[in-house]
């Protein structure tokens, strides 16, 4: 008892801390496998004549949809916190959302799945390079080992090993898709206990589905929809099934996990978590297109693992890692110097 009593704080900082990066993993590396699923979704459609744009237009609007009372619900009434966080989320709506999203079909049209998504996966590397040119603090060896890495892993699973044909277009498309997915991870890792995650998905798709639609109707986006049975491997489909599973799964889970992901282990972490997105997405393309992934690939997706391993191990050496969190306030990582990513300001 005397003993127990001497030392009564002790264990606590650290428990509380590795549960919470913990399930925070756990959360992100679920949002990459839910995100994975909307290649072979959004493909089906494609294949029956949708345009990009629809299909985008489609996806965010009824997962807006779907979040939108459950998102009232969060608020309590408190709508302050809307016009409090109007910028956060506008930002994250037309940015992190619509335009990401739009960009990468928009590469995926010029260029082969594969190129567009190692393309959009250039994302950690933009935001090491920020950080360290906001911070003007040089990245710790092990960061830029897991980004090396990590990219190695990619290129691996892509398969890229093939003769490719590169549009220079498709090329400027997809690093486009890339800068917004960099500030897609900064803002869902900004720092705001006054916004829940459910309300900033639900805004931010709603704000998506708005500038989607407002796009259509000007003719500035064109709009073409099917309801033609689509196709998954084996199976054919209602064209709703493949729309479903593009909202309900890739959409609403996705973002929603991926927020609390990105608030739990800070932008550079969840953001090399969701490299992992690449090798769930083979994965579902063996399950329902019937790709088959080789060695190769497995290979690559070791690298890729072993990437975030490193990247997550460089955070968990940081000096302010053994500080004791307040609960609720996953947020007091940020003076790690794997985390200055939280201190910047997304550039609209």
């Amino acid at each position: 008892m005397p003993a127990a009593k001497n030392h009564p704080a002790t264990p606590r900082p650290v428990a509380p801390r590795r549960n919470f990066l913990a399930s925070g993993l756990g959360i992100a590396l679920f949002s990459s496998a839910v995100f994975g699923t909307s290649g072979s979704f959004g493909k089906a459609l494609l294949e029956t004549g949708w345009s990009p744009g629809a299909a985008v237009t489609a996806r965010l609007t009824g997962a807006a949809l779907i979040l939108a009372i459950p998102a009232i619900i969060a608020l309590k009434g408190r709508w302050h916190q809307l016009r409090d966080n109007w910028l956060t989320i506008v930002l994250f709506g037309l940015i992190g959302v619509a335009a990401c999203q739009l960009f990468y079909f928009n590469a995926v049209e010029r260029l082969s799945v594969g190129v567009a998504l190692l393309l959009e996966y250039l994302a950690p590397v933009i935001i090491v390079l920020w950080i360290w040119a906001a911070s003007r603090k040089r990245p710790r060896a092990l960061t830029f080992g897991g980004t090396l890495l990590s990219l190695a892993g990619l290129v691996l699973v892509l398969d890229l090993t093939g003769a490719v044909k590169v549009d220079p277009v498709g090329v400027l498309w997809g690093i486009a898709a890339a800068v917004c997915l960099a500030i897609y991870f900064f803002i869902t890792a900004k720092e705001n206990d006054t916004l829940p995650p459910l309300v900033l998905a639900s805004g931010g798709l709603m704000v998506g589905a708005a500038v989607m639609w407002l796009a259509g109707a000007t003719g500035l986006l064109p709009m073409a929809f099917n309801t033609a049975d689509t196709k998954l491997g084996p199976w054919v489909t209602p064209w709703w099934v493949s729309l479903a599973g593009l909202v309900v799964l890739a959409t609403v889970l996705a973002y929603v996990s991926g927020i609390m992901a990105a608030r739990a282990l800070g932008s550079k972490v969840a953001s090399f978590v969701s490299l992992t997105e690449v090798l769930f997405a083979v994965i579902w393309a063996w399950l329902l297109l019937g790709e088959l992934p080789g060695a190769i690939q497995l290979v690559g997706g070791v690298l890729i693992v072993g990437g975030v391993l490193l990247v997550r191990l460089d955070e968990l050496r940081a000096p302010a890692a053994t500080a004791e969190p307040v609960p609720g306030q996953p947020a007091a990582k940020a003076s790690s110097p794997l985390e200055h990513a939280n201190d910047v300001e997304p550039v609209p």
